[in-house]
């Protein structure tokens, strides 16, 4: 890895403490440490003291340290994870120096999403066997397959199952969002590269597509998805894509595709029974190395309704209280802590408690705010309330571009940088976001 490479991961880490939480800051990236070695210009490997921080790390924030290196170099390597003295987390492609067989646009593969960490149930089960035929034979049965069901609920474990298998046999496995294959279309459109990605998308032996419904209304974007679809489909090559919901339910999604994404096999996740969801927790407190108690998981499963995502930040919420405060987990301990978790849930700031407030607060109409009224009052007031949805709810900027009928993401990121040099040059207005924060907080 060369010296300009790696000042550049240093700068990484800076920009990464402005944009994310300073607690999160101080207990996980503080304590990853950069792998030059191990890296190269298509990968950047970062060493973890423990799983716990590592499995973390990819969850969270491998796709943003991914980006932020893309926009130093222009090339958007893989992120990955690795226990330190522990080979465990890393993939076979990143020994020696030799560019990876593998393409990994948007996220590296989740070398943990295994067929064997997957807990089966009666409410995944049929999505599981459909996974399990296309990885032993891809691009002959359920192809495409198309996996739908909530959030949490394991259809990415599942496309990263599917895409360990393949990568194992030598097969080129691209994994990707539809807001990065969105952006790549964006970017190579803009230089005039579109052969460039053509080439990117329509060689590869397997496709994972995730989170299709934020093809939502963009046609152009449509267009080409069709016709990438088209060439990886006549060649036999295997597509694997999810949704939160069944194709026909998708609306804004041409009917083209919408034949297409059910020409092979549709297969739906359900929330997990209780039974499925102890088998979870057990599984997760294995693959962290993180020992609790059955009255403890059992506490959790009752806990936690459907996503096996929150399970997981459970189990780090937890572990981390225990280090940090050097306090043995146990019961008690463990209500006291999720206490506030299950208090943050009933009082859950959405983006139209956000719309409400902002609407009360500057005296305009939701819906002047869903709408394209181009009054300066309206154009504030939506600005605002972009700004505070995507600072104070987990939607990403496709969900708010969606529900603010914008053209796409990029007028959300617009907004925000917006709104963000506003607070940072006038204290007034900075006060009265701070104000109206604490008031949609408390509702």
């Amino acid at each position: 890895m060369d010296k300009k490479i790696s000042n550049i991961s240093e700068l990484i880490i800076k920009e990464l403490e402005k944009r994310i939480k300073p607690i999160e800051f101080k207990r996980y990236i503080k304590q990853l440490k950069y792998n030059e070695s191990l890296s190269n210009i298509h990968s950047a490997v970062f060493e973890a003291p423990n799983a716990l921080i590592a499995n973390w790390a990819q969850a969270k924030y491998a796709e943003l340290i991914a980006t932020l290196f893309e926009m130093k170099t222009n090339i958007k390597p893989a992120i990955l994870f690795r226990i330190s003295d522990d080979e465990v987390l890393l993939t076979s492609f990143l020994e020696g120096s030799k560019a990876p067989k593998i393409s990994t646009i948007g996220s590296p593969l989740n070398p943990l999403y295994t067929f064997e960490n997957f807990i089966v149930g009666g409410s995944n089960e049929f999505a599981y066997r459909a996974a399990i035929m296309a990885s032993k034979k891809p691009g002959i049965v359920y192809n495409p397959l198309f996996i739908h069901g909530g959030v949490g609920l394991g259809k990415t474990h599942l496309m990263h199952a599917v895409g360990n298998v393949l990568k194992d046999h030598g097969k080129d496995v691209i994994y990707t969002s539809v807001e990065n294959f969105l952006n790549d279309f964006s970017r190579y459109l803009r230089i005039g590269e579109m052969e460039q990605f053509k080439n990117k998308y329509r060689k590869c032996d397997l496709l994972l597509i995730d989170d299709v419904q934020f093809l939502s209304g963009k046609v152009k974007v449509q267009e080409e998805f069709f016709h990438t679809f088209e060439a990886l489909k006549n060649e036999n090559r295997q597509i694997i894509i999810t949704s939160d919901q069944h194709p026909k339910k998708i609306a804004g999604i041409e009917k083209r595709l919408i034949s297409r994404f059910e020409w092979g096999l549709v297969a739906d996740i359900q929330p997990p029974e209780l039974d499925t969801k102890l088998e979870i927790i057990k599984k997760k407190c294995e693959i962290n190395r993180v020992s609790f108690s059955n009255d403890i998981i059992q506490y959790i499963a009752t806990i936690i309704e459907n996503n096996t995502r929150e399970i997981e930040g459970i189990i780090t919420k937890l572990n981390a209280y225990s280090q940090l405060m050097g306090i043995e987990v146990d019961l008690e301990f463990a209500r006291s802590v999720m206490k506030n978790q299950i208090e943050e849930k009933k009082t859950e700031i959405t983006i139209d408690s956000i719309l409400e407030m902002v609407a009360k607060e500057l005296n305009v109409k939701q819906s002047e705010m869903r709408s394209n009224n181009r009054t300066v009052p309206v154009v504030q007031a939506r600005r605002i309330a972009i700004y505070l949805s995507r600072t104070l709810t987990p939607n990403s900027m496709p969900q708010l571009a969606s529900y603010f009928g914008l053209k796409d993401h990029t007028a959300v990121s617009h907004t925000m940088k917006k709104i963000k040099a506003m607070i940072e040059t006038d204290d007034d207005f900075k006060l009265k976001i701070h104000e109206m924060i604490n008031k949609v907080s408390n509702i």
